[in-house]
């Protein structure tokens, strides 16, 4: 890589299977896909066994890879209170493997994401993961917890941009 691209890491969590998606991003703003993947975690015996799975694979994938920053997709409301903390946890884990090796971590609503890729928050994984592949000029049908990944990576890039432009905090570029 370069020192005109910037890389990034884009986690869509989960506490079965966490999506790892990682793009490189041109001064020009062109992306290109270097590497995407589940985490999958089943494998392990309990769920304490899953959430290391998850620091493990995420830090193996940090090292091989050396992004400059991270972006994640925030925990959604569900139906099912246990679901919904399972998955927050893994989201914590997550988190803590980045910012344990010195990364700035963005997070990003479900809503948002579909809005930047597909030009509406309510947009179905059908039509997101179609926008992912043409973004990336990518062949074939994606992993869905990968695409996901993907489309997180891909978002915090056209955040980047936008407050590159305006010359404020992405934070504030997103929210104007």
């Amino acid at each position: 890589m370069t020192s005109t691209r910037v890389r990034i890491l884009g986690i869509d969590p989960g506490s079965q299977r966490t999506g790892i998606g990682i793009i490189d991003v041109a001064a020009d703003g062109r992306m290109l896909h270097v590497h995407s993947q589940p985490l999958v975690l089943l494998a392990a015996e309990d769920f304490p066994g899953r959430l290391r799975l998850l620091l493990d694979g995420l830090w193996q994938v940090i090292d091989e890879f050396r992004p400059s920053g991270v972006a994640i997709e925030q925990v959604f409301l569900s139906k099912n209170p246990m679901s919904a903390l399972k998955l927050g946890q893994a989201r914590g884990a997550a988190m803590a493997a980045c910012v344990a090796r010195d990364l700035k971590v963005a997070e990003y609503a479900a809503r948002e994401i579909k809005l930047a890729l597909v030009g509406k928050g309510g947009a179905d994984k059908a039509q997101v993961q179609h926008m992912v592949g043409i973004l990336l000029n990518l062949k074939g049908k994606l992993q869905a917890d990968a695409a996901d990944a993907l489309a997180v990576a891909i978002t915090h890039a056209h955040v980047r941009a936008s407050a590159a432009r305006l010359g404020v905090d992405t934070r504030q570029a997103w929210g104007r």
